[in-house]
């Protein structure tokens, strides 16, 4: 038996509108279908162990609203073609509406290690069910991420008390197309018409999330989908930009022909790859001319690693070959080009 790890991605469009509460609609039994959206589901182990995957289905009608659908996954070792474990769970989305998507997360009963696989593939069972209304929306209200991501929102109901009502962050990675990596839930319960509920979340999440598709259900209304993008913060902060003689010393005054030396000071927050204690960079300094229309006069780069967290210094030589006013500026960017820090304090500096 084949053994394929599948990987399913989640477009942003979880669902489009559907008809009215409670509106029976036929369908030829035929075009009926329920598909997997892709060839492969994301696979991961969780803090505990447990083998987890991830993944969306798609209803294909375009007329009626579907319930009752099941995922079935099996578990593999990378030895036997006989499955360690065999689950079978349901999709986020209670009623998934017509061309509707609903992501799914269906995790292992044990935190066996020996798993290192997994295939996903459709129970037989689903059926048609009265669309739900869509009368609940989710806003953003506030959003900031480090290694704790912090997020608050507010949920607005319809004209009718609902019940078991929940709010859902399906994030997704910067694979194109995204993959679904995982779901989290905020549940809220019971709500009355015309109701505004507060909502928050405050959680460590995969370091891989680049963003979140923000959606709701409720035992009869749900929403539209709110696409939402995790702020990227920096991983470094420069400051203390200085210029020392070749001695370390701080000059008392700079002439053409002197050998200068810009440093400046970081500090790394965070680790941009968790498994490992090192970060390499580009440290760039940018020396212009001031005037009407100023030039630059020197670029110079460095390039290293920091070790670990905490403040580190970098340094890059330059001989002014003009006298004038100078403008320092400095940079540190990642080896694929990518600003890691905001532009450092920027420095005058006079040669004479």
């Amino acid at each position: 038996m084949d053994k394929i790890i599948l990987s399913i991605f989640l477009i942003l469009v979880l669902f489009p509108i559907s008809p009215g509460f409670s509106a029976e609609v036929t369908d030829n039994p035929s075009t009926l279908s329920v598909v997997l959206t892709s060839d492969s589901p994301f696979v991961y182990k969780d803090d505990e162990g447990y083998t987890v995957v991830v993944g969306a289905v798609e209803n294909t009608s375009n007329l009626t609203s579907i319930t009752n659908v099941r995922v079935h996954v099996n578990f593999y070792d990378d030895v036997s073609s006989q499955p360690l474990e065999i689950i079978e769970g349901g999709t986020i989305l209670e009623v998934i509406p017509p061309l509707g998507k609903s992501p799914y997360m269906i995790r292992s009963n044990s935190s066996n290690p020996d798993i290192t696989q997994a295939s996903v593939s459709l129970s037989e069972g689903f059926h048609t069910s009265p669309s739900k209304s869509k009368q609940l929306s989710v806003e953003l209200s506030s959003i900031g991420s480090g290694d704790i991501l912090q997020f608050s929102g507010v949920l607005k109901n319809g004209a009718a008390p609902i019940n078991n009502t929940n709010v859902y962050l399906a994030f997704y990675d910067n694979f194109v197309p995204p993959r679904i990596i995982g779901v989290s839930t905020i549940p809220i319960g019971a709500v009355e018409s015309n109701e505004i509920i507060n909502f928050s979340f405050t959680e460590k999440i995969q370091t891989r999330s680049v963003g979140f598709i923000l959606f709701s259900e409720s035992d009869v209304f749900y929403s539209d989908p709110i696409d939402v993008k995790i702020p990227a913060p920096r991983l470094i902060t420069i400051s203390n930009v200085s210029v020392l003689d070749s001695q370390g010393k701080a000059f008392s005054e700079i002439k053409v022909g002197s050998t200068v030396q810009i440093q400046s000071e970081s500090l790394i927050h965070f680790l941009a790859d968790p498994t490992s204690d090192e970060t390499p960079y580009s440290y760039y300094v940018q020396i212009k001319q001031a005037g009407k229309t100023p030039f630059v006069e020197f670029i110079g780069k460095y390039n290293g690693r920091y070790i670990g967290t905490g403040s580190q210094f970098q340094s890059v030589d330059w001989i002014p070959e003009h006298d004038g006013l100078f403008f320092i500026e400095t940079f540190v960017w990642d080896r694929y080009n990518i600003p890691i820090a905001e532009q450092g304090p920027v420095v005058l500096l006079v040669v004479k």
